[in-house]
């Protein structure tokens, strides 16, 4: 049994020493990467790793390692930002609900169990299409996130709910109702903040949901348009897997370690454990 503990702990400092790395990459993607990721250099189209371009180039002439970089930068900063949204919109309605009770709380539930009955990824997929075509690259990137984060509630919020509820007849609660604190109070300064820890593990495991989504609408190629990089965007390279190099599949490598990393060190993983 400790042998396990040991184990799992270990994993997790890995799994952190890991993510600290992709967000050191994701702080310098500018200054390691040098040129700029819509750079073509169009004497070098295709070319094989070498000393100037460790991981090649496509079929424009970018440099792969540079696009690699930078599209870190873009698809963790991006996920974090609509996991957060999304957390905080969970913890706002699911708070209310749970606290409230009443026919506010049925509609929540009812809204909630009718949107995760439906294909999240082909609601994303038909809204996403619906943009014209000519839309800007960065319009298409913060549409795709807010999209997410917009689906990616729904969970969240009916975990935050049964917490709530579990809480609202404590006697903390009680305590602060009986000296006279208002419902918002209670709710925002008593019982919210002691659900924090279910809040931290709630953001951790969206991150790699989003990491994934974005990777899955970017390789249809319904994430961010040219010439911005993610993650799922560098993946359309392997659309002919047979075809691609061996070089073209390293966003699938950091996408692998990321979302391993980001399980590894959710805490609430770790206090089960």
């Amino acid at each position: 049994m400790q042998y396990g503990v040991g184990l799992v702990e270990v994993m997790r400092r890995l799994a952190t020493v890991l993510a600290i790395a992709f967000m050191a990459v994701m702080l310098a993607a500018s200054f390691l990467g040098g040129s700029s990721y819509s750079a073509q250099h169009r004497e070098f189209i295709d070319a094989a790793p070498s000393f100037q371009f460790p991981l090649g180039t496509d079929d424009l002439g970018r440099d792969r390692l540079v696009r690699l970089l930078h599209a870190t930068r873009i698809s963790l900063l991006f996920a974090g930002a609509a996991s957060l949204g999304a957390t905080l919109v969970a913890a706002l309605l699911g708070g209310i609900a749970g606290y409230a009770g009443g026919w506010f709380d049925r509609i929540l539930v009812r809204v909630i169990d009718l949107l995760l009955a439906l294909p999240s990824l082909f609601l994303l997929l038909a809204t996403r299409a619906m943009m014209p075509l000519n839309a800007s690259p960065i319009s298409t990137l913060l549409v795709t996130y807010a999209l997410m984060s917009l689906m990616g509630w729904l969970s969240p919020a009916r975990v935050i709910r049964a917490g709530v509820r579990n809480s609202r007849d404590s006697e903390y609660v009680l305590q602060a109702r009986a000296e006279g604190c208002t419902e918002r109070r209670i709710l925002l300064r008593h019982i919210l903040p002691n659900l924090r820890p279910i809040m931290v593990a709630q953001f951790w495991t969206s991150i790699p949901v989003f990491i994934l989504t974005e990777a899955s609408l970017g390789f249809l190629g319904l994430s961010a348009s040219e010439p911005f990089p993610t993650w799922g965007s560098l993946m359309r390279e392997l659309q002919n897997p047979l075809l691609a190099p061996v070089e073209a599949f390293a966003p699938i490598a950091a996408i692998a370690l990321s979302v391993s990393c980001f399980k590894l060190i959710n805490p609430w993983r770790g206090s089960q454990a």
